[in-house]
C-alpha cells in the first residue's frame, strides 16, 4: 500500500518533479524550504511546507536533524531524498529509521559500501565487475601518496573518495602538479562533504561516459533500464545526456547491464539507482566501473522518455514495499531522448556562475521542461547553479537533436546570464551531431564570447528606450533601489503611464513599422558599444496609458520578442532564439565609456582584480604587501559548489581588500596588484664605453 504523506528533502526542480508524482498518485506532499526558498515554486505547489533553516544549505537543507524533525511533525510516513544535500548520507537514513519513517530509497549496507568510491571499487572488483586501475590515499602521507602515483602512472584522476558531481576533482599529468591538486580537492573534499579522503585512478584519455538505470524491489528482483550517454561534461559535471547511447550495440547494452545488476545486487539494492561506467572512445566495448549513485539522477528524465516509466513512482512502490510489475525482458527502449543543462552561468567569463532575479521565464512548447524557476525567482550563491533541465525525445537522435535546439531557441530566461546560447552551439557541433564524442569535448572548443544582439533585438531595444523617452519616463540610474521589473511579449497587452511614472511602470510594447529617428546607444554586458542608426525601421512602440492605446497582439505576430527592463536599467532581450543584455546610454556616457577603453587598450594590465563571480572568498594566498608575479593566486572564491582562483594580472605589490569568509558581488574590487617602480639605474660604471662618452662630452 503506498503511503499517505510523503516529505521531500530538497529544493528546485527535483522537488518540483517528485511533487508532479505524488500529486498524480494522490499522496499528500510536503515541502521543506530554507529562507532562500521561502518563495520557491515548489514551497507553493507542496500540499504543505515546513521552515528548516537559513540559506547556507549546511544549516538547512543537510540538516539532519531539522529534515527528520520536519517529517514527524508533518505526519510524512515516508522521506523522498531527491538527489544531491541527504540524498546518498547514511546518517540521515539511519536517523529516518530512528524515527519510524520510511527512506525513499536503498538500505544501509548500499549506502555505506557505495557511498565510498574506494570501498566501492574494492567492494565491486570482488563481483567481476571491471575497474581502473588506481588507489586509495587513506591514511597516507603526502610522499606515500606521491610514491605510489608513480607506481600506477601518469596522467591520474584525483577525487574525493565521498561525494560526486565531479565536486574536487583534479587532473594531475606530471609528478610536479601533484602536491597543489591533492590541497585543492581536499579543501573541495572537506567544504563539500567533511571527508577530505582522497582518491587516486589513472587517467583514460578519450573517455566516454556511460552510465546505467537499475531498478532492485525488496523481493530479489534487480533489472536494468538500458544506458545514458553522459560524456559532453564541462568541469566533470554533466551538460548534455542522452539515451540510448549512440555508440552502444545490443551485445555492449546487454553486457553493460549485467555488470550493473550485479554491482546492485551485491549490496542489496533496493529503489532506483544508477551504475557508471568510463568508456574507451576507442573502443566502446571495453568499460570501467567509476561508482554507483545511490538515489535518482539528475538525468533520469531521457531514461523516462524512452522506457515509458516514472522512475519516481517506482521508488515509492518499491519503498512501500510492492514487487516489480515487470521483468527484464519486458523493458523496451522507444526512440530517442536527449536532455540539456540550463545553468544560470556566464559562459564567456569562463562557465562563471551568475546570479540575479529572473525578471522573465517561458519554457519551450512540445518538450519537457523541469524548472527551479518562474517569473520572479531569484537565484542566489547558495545553491547549485542549475535552474532548469530540457529533455526532447524524438523518432531517432538526429529528431531528438532538432526538437532540443528548437526549444532551447525557444526557452526564454531573462535577467540571469545563462549558458543557453552554448548550449546551442554544442549541439551545432559535428562530433556532437555524428556522435563522435569524449568528455574532453567541451574543453577544446573555443572560448565562448559574448553574442553580438541581432538586428530584430537591437531594433525592439531601441525602439523602447525612444518610446520611453518621449513619454517623459527617466531611465533609473544603476544604483536605484531593487524594484519589481515588468517584462513585454508579443503577446502582452500594451499599457503604460505617461510623464511622471517610473521606468517600472512601463507594462508593454507593440510591433508596428513606423520607422524612428533617433540612434540609441547601447552597452554590452562584455562592455561594448553598439548603436541603432537613425534610419533603421524599428518596431513602433506605444507609451500611453488611454485604453485605447492598448490591443493584444496575437501569437501570429512575426518576429516574436521578449524584453524585460531591470531596475538597474540593464534591457534583457529575447529574439531570433537568443537572449541578449543591453545597457541604455547617453551620448555622453556612450562616449566616455569609449574613451575608457581606449585608455584601458593603451595602458598595462589593470591593477584592480575584480571578483570574477559572486560567493565566498575561501582562501587567501598571499600577505599584504607581498610581491607578486604575474599568474600567482591571489585568493580563492567559491560560490554553487565550484572555486575559482583570482591570479595576479602582473607582477607588483598586491594589496588584499577582503578577507577570508567575505562575500563579494561579480566585479567587485577584491584587490591591487601595483607594479612595482622600475630600478633606478647604478652609477655608470667609469670603464663601460658610455662612461668614456659621458666624460668626453662634459670635459
Amino acid at each position: 500500500m503506498l503511503f499517505d504523506t510523503v516529505l521531500v528533502a530538497n529544493r528546485g526542480e527535483i522537488a518540483r518533479r517528485v511533487i508532479r508524482t505524488l500529486r498524480a498518485l494522490g499522496i499528500r506532499s510536503v515541502a521543506v524550504y530554507s529562507d532562500a526558498d521561502a518563495t520557491a515554486p515548489h514551497v507553493r505547489e507542496a500540499d504543505a511546507a515546513v521552515r528548516i533553516g537559513p540559506a547556507p544549505a549546511a544549516q538547512s537543507y543537510l540538516d539532519v536533524e531539522a529534515v527528520v524533525r520536519a517529517a514527524v511533525e508533518s505526519g510524512a510516513q515516508a522521506v523522498h531524498p531527491g538527489y544531491g544535500f541527504l540524498s546518498e548520507n547514511v546518517a540521515f537514513a539511519r536517523a529516518c529509521a530512528a524515527a519510524g519513517i520510511v527512506f525513499i530509497g536503498p538500505g544501509e549496507q548500499a549506502l555505506a559500501v557505495m557511498g565510498d568510491k574506494i570501498r566501492a571499487k574494492e567492494h565491486v572488483a570482488r563481483h567481476e565487475v571491471p575497474t581502473v586501475p588506481g588507489f586509495s590515499a587513506a591514511g597516507m602521507t603526502d610522499a606515500e601518496i606521491a610514491a605510489a602515483a608513480e607506481r600506477t602512472g601518469y596522467p591520474l584522476l584525483v577525487k574525493p573518495s565521498a561525494g560526486g558531481g565531479g565536486k574536487g576533482m583534479q587532473v594531475v599529468r606530471a609528478a610536479s602538479e601533484l602536491a597543489e591538486a591533492l590541497s585543492t580537492a581536499r579543501r573541495v573534499a572537506a567544504a563539500a562533504f567533511g571527508d577530505d579522503t582522497l582518491l587516486l585512478e589513472r587517467l583514460i584519455e578519450r573517455p566516454r561516459h556511460i552510465e546505467v538505470q537499475v531498478l532492485a524491489d525488496q523481493h530479489g528482483h534487480v533489472v536494468h533500464l538500458g544506458e545514458r550517454e553522459c560524456t559532453l561534461q564541462r568541469r566533470h559535471q554533466k551538460v548534455i545526456e542522452e539515451a540510448p547511447s549512440p555508440v552502444v550495440d545490443a551485445t555492449t547494452r546487454e553486457r553493460l547491464g549485467a555488470a550493473a545488476c550485479a554491482a546492485a545486487a551485491s549490496v542489496e539494492y533496493r529503489g532506483a539507482g544508477t551504475v557508471e561506467f568510463l568508456v574507451a572512445a576507442s573502443r566502446p566495448d571495453e568499460f570501467f566501473f567509476i561508482e554507483m549513485n545511490t538515489r535518482l539522477q539528475v538525468e533520469h528524465p531521457v531514461t523516462e522518455l524512452v522506457t515509458g516509466l516514472d522512475l519516481v513512482e517506482q521508488q515509492l512502490r518499491i519503498a512501500a514495499g510492492e514487487p516489480l510489475g515487470f521483468a527484464q525482458a519486458d523493458v523496451r527502449l522507444d526512440g530517442h531522448a536527449i536532455e540539456a543543462r540550463v545553468y544560470a552561468e556566464s559562459p564567456e567569463r569562463g562557465f562563471l556562475p551568475a546570479t540575479g532575479e529572473v525578471l522573465a521565464w517561458r519554457a519551450a512548447t512540445d518538450v519537457r521542461t523541469d524548472a527551479a524557476v518562474e517569473t520572479g525567482s531569484v537565484v542566489t550563491a547558495d545553491y547549485d547553479p542549475m535552474i532548469a533541465k530540457v529533455i526532447a525525445h524524438g523518432g531517432d537522435r538526429v529528431e531528438a537533436l532538432a526538437r532540443l535546439d528548437a526549444a532551447l531557441a525557444e526557452t526564454v530566461v531573462l535577467g540571469v546570464d545563462t549558458n543557453l546560447g552554448f548550449l546551442r552551439q554544442l549541439l551545432a557541433q559535428d562530433h556532437v551531431r555524428s556522435g563522435d564524442m569524449d568528455t574532453g569535448l567541451i574543453d577544446r572548443m573555443p572560448a565562448p564570447t559574448a553574442p553580438a544582439p541581432g538586428d530584430l533585438a537591437l531594433r525592439a531595444a531601441a525602439a523602447f528606450v525612444r518610446a520611453r523617452r518621449d513619454a517623459g519616463i527617466a531611465a533609473p540610474r544603476r544604483d536605484s533601489p531593487s524594484s519589481a521589473p515588468r517584462t513585454w511579449s508579443l503577446g502582452d497587452d500594451v499599457r503604460s503611464r505617461r510623464s511622471g511614472a517610473t521606468w517600472q511602470g512601463l507594462t508593454g510594447w507593440r510591433a508596428g513599422g513606423a520607422p524612428v529617428n533617433p540612434a540609441v546607444a547601447f552597452e554590452t554586458a562584455d562592455g561594448g558599444i553598439l548603436v541603432a542608426a537613425p534610419d533603421e525601421r524599428s518596431p513602433e512602440v506605444s507609451v500611453g496609458s488611454r485604453p485605447a492605446h492598448a490591443r493584444r497582439l496575437g501569437a501570429a505576430a512575426p518576429d516574436g520578442v521578449t524584453l524585460a527592463a531591470a531596475a538597474d536599467g540593464m534591457l534583457w532581450v529575447h529574439a531570433d532564439g537568443a537572449t541578449t543584455a543591453l545597457r541604455p546610454l547617453s551620448r555622453r556616457a556612450a562616449m566616455e565609456r569609449r574613451l575608457a577603453a581606449r585608455e584601458r587598450a593603451a595602458a598595462a594590465s589593470d591593477p584592480e582584480l575584480r571578483a570574477p563571480m559572486p560567493g565566498a572568498v575561501v582562501a587567501v594566498h598571499v600577505a599584504p604587501g607581498a610581491t607578486v608575479a604575474a599568474g600567482d593566486r591571489v585568493l580563492t572564491i567559491e560560490a554553487m559548489k565550484m572555486e575559482h582562483p583570482v591570479l595576479a594580472p602582473h607582477a607588483g605589490v598586491v594589496r588584499v581588500d577582503v578577507a577570508t569568509g567575505d562575500q563579494v558581488r561579480r566585479d567587485e574590487v577584491i584587490a591591487h596588484v601595483a607594479v612595482a617602480p622600475a630600478p633606478m639605474p647604478d652609477d655608470p660604471d667609469p670603464t663601460s664605453a658610455e662612461a668614456h662618452e659621458a666624460a668626453a662630452t662634459h670635459s
